[in-house]
């Protein structure tokens, strides 16, 4: 046997001799007729192969219209036997499987490819010279205020609304005076919310998160009076539109149960719109033709895919499924208290993708972690990091008690308490304030919880570390005046009294449209939203109908 395969060896080595002195044809046949004879795969035959049909492809892209050229996408799809082949199709009418090639090229673990794929997004416009918009919220002494009834009247019976209503009827005609009472919910808060910084809002229960939330998003309760300065990269409040510029997601989840999670996200993306995305998409291929640059095909399709306004159904909404988590329930009810359906935390997640995929550049997330278990809220928060720090987004987030792995994740603090900002900046430099003070945060002890019960009355004492000097109760206004004189509220009070630099503010940072897309566009949508829950529950309409026409 050993024989044999000397042989065998003998008469290679002097195949390879008589034919190494032939010609570069003769010394390719026989290469090849090796590789054939010992069942060895051409590699580097294979790939050259698959980079000339993409550039083919590419070529013949280019040389398309630019309205057609924005329209037209290179898809590469591995085949079962490992060949590469490169597809060009229209990604405004983007089928559930191309979506799905495409969503697999990209993210193949989306915990490890997330960031890698917003970095390749971010790589291409910067390669161009392309600025991302960014908006700065200010606000300066901010105060918020109501009017409600105190105590037993404050209890929704029959008879406090009854009284409630009467009083009310009689206190327009000027019969009676009002029995409410002044409630004070913000009172002089100031900071400035920067764009690509984590922010981190905290506090306890009844300290005015929410109505923090809603003034800065625009969408405060109108029985509200607020006074004070909001304005983004300089401008008021009035000269656009902040309810588009700016995300709100409230702490409520409010979804129709008849519709699937999938339906919910293409829905909203729908309403919403793309924004300035075309006009980016836009710009960014007019600057690769004139420079010559070769985008990469998938980044490239991506950005075609979700900048195509009008859609029933978006890319944005795969991509929003995958980071989120809801891929393995797209397809599954969100139901209600009369249908089966998703479980709360995912009910939560779907309120944060809903405004996840518009346009919005500004985000105000109000306890997105209810119902969700620490792992799930680290990385989504994760996820949400990756995506302020990347893309220049603004974000601010409340939560009640976020774990330490998620707390580091954090670049700003917001110590909201009794209405007073406590503290506001950097996360490292919080814990230094407080000792200054006379209160430290023990070494197993969190810090977002330390944060939340150290401007408690309750629970202060344990804290106080100041041995030498006896305990006495520091209250929250003390706390602020503490603030005033520490170098970081010193800082805050210093940039505030620098005005934004309007200057700086990019053309398509505010939007100054109040729909995202056309009326008729708009009309279209929310038709095809009633009539698909016409079809979920036909049973009742039928039954009406035939009830009505006998009667």
């Amino acid at each position: 046997m050993s024989a044999a395969l000397i042989g065998d060896d003998l008469a290679v080595r002097s195949l390879s001799r008589r034919l190494s002195v032939g010609s570069g044809s003769r010394r390719s046949w026989a290469t090849t007729s090796l590789r054939e004879a010992w069942g060895a795969p051409d590699v580097f035959l294979r790939s050259k192969r698959e980079e000339d049909e993409e550039e083919l492809r590419w070529a013949a892209l280019e040389r398309l219209p630019t309205y057609d050229r924005l329209r037209q996408g290179i898809i590469k799809q591995v085949l079962e036997n490992g060949r590469i082949v490169h597809e060009q199709v229209d990604v405004a009418h983007l089928g559930m499987e191309d979506r799905k090639i495409l969503m697999e090229s990209i993210f193949k673990v989306t915990e490890d490819d997330n960031e890698r794929f917003l970095q390749r997004l971010r790589a291409r416009t910067d390669r161009v010279g392309i600025e991302i918009p960014k908006i700065e919220v200010r606000f300066e002494h901010l105060c918020v205020e109501g009017d409600a009834y105190v105590g037993t009247r404050a209890l929704p019976t029959l008879l406090n609304s009854t009284l409630n209503e009467i009083e009310g009827f009689l206190g327009l005609i000027k019969l009676l005076p009002s029995k409410k009472k002044v409630v004070k919910i913000l009172q002089e808060v100031s900071g400035i919310v920067k764009p690509s910084r984590m922010t981190l809002l905290l506090g306890p229960p009844g300290s005015g998160k929410t109505t923090l939330l809603q003034a800065l998003a625009g969408k405060m309760d109108k029985d509200l009076r607020a006074t004070g300065n909001i304005t983004y990269c300089g401008h008021e409040m009035s000269d656009f539109i902040p309810q588009r510029t700016s995300a709100y997601i409230s702490q409520h989840d409010l979804h129709h149960g008849e519709m699937t999670v999938r339906e919910t996200l293409d829905f909203a993306g729908r309403c919403l719109g793309v924004g300035t995305r075309y006009e980016l998409l836009v710009e960014l291929s007019r600057r690769e033709k004139e420079s010559g640059i070769k985008p990469d095909p998938e980044i490239d399709a991506f950005m075609k895919a979700t900048a195509m306004a009008g859609q029933q159904s978006s890319l944005v909404t795969d991509y929003v499924l995958k980071v989120l988590g809801l891929d393995n329930c797209a397809d599954i009810m969100v139901g209600d208290e009369m249908r089966r359906g998703i479980s709360g935390g995912q009910k939560k997640r779907l309120t944060t993708g809903e405004m996840l995929v518009g346009p919005a550049k500004v985000f105000f997330m109000d306890e997105i972690s209810t119902g969700l278990d620490s792992s799930t809220t680290f990385q989504i928060i994760k996820y949400l990091r990756q995506m302020v720090h990347i893309m220049d987004v603004t974000m601010i987030i409340s939560l009640l008690q976020p774990a330490p792995e998620t707390y580091a994740l954090f670049d700003e603090i917001i110590l909201l308490s009794e209405g007073k900002i406590v503290y506001y900046g950097p996360r490292e430099s919080v814990l230094e304030f407080f000792e200054s003070v006379g209160f430290k945060c023990p070494e197993r002890k969190g810090v977002a919880d330390f944060l939340q019960e150290v401007t408690s009355k309750k629970d202060q004492e344990q804290y106080w570390f100041k041995r030498n000097e006896p305990y006495r109760y520091v209250s929250v206004s003390d706390f602020v005046r503490h603030f005033n004189s520490f170098h970081v509220g010193q800082s805050l009070c210093d940039e505030l009294g620098i005005p934004y630099n309007r200057n700086k503010v990019h053309p398509a940072a505010l939007a100054t449209k109040k729909y995202g897309i056309s009326k008729v566009d708009l009309f279209k949508a929310c038709l095809t939203l009633e009539w698909l829950l016409m079809k979920r529950n036909s049973f009742v309409y039928i039954f009406k109908t035939t009830q009505i026409t006998i009667m």
